[in-house]
């Protein structure tokens, strides 16, 4: 499974904060998710990131 995050971010960080081998912030302040298939030791926590984001701006693609 695969990630987006989508324009509504507000660069809360909490994604990278949950699953940081997942998703990251970029220099506009913006998270941003790997572009790789999740490894399986990590769906678990970018699952619980996604579902914890505040905005809903993390997509499953």
């Amino acid at each position: 499974m695969k990630y987006f995050v989508n324009d509504g971010c507000i660069s809360c960080g909490l994604c990278e904060g949950t699953c940081p081998e997942v998703f990251s912030m970029t220099d506009t302040g913006k998270a941003k998710a790997i572009e790789a298939e999740v490894y399986a030791e990590y769906e678990s926590a970018a699952a619980e990131a996604k579902d914890g984001c505040p905005v809903g701006a993390i997509e499953e693609v």
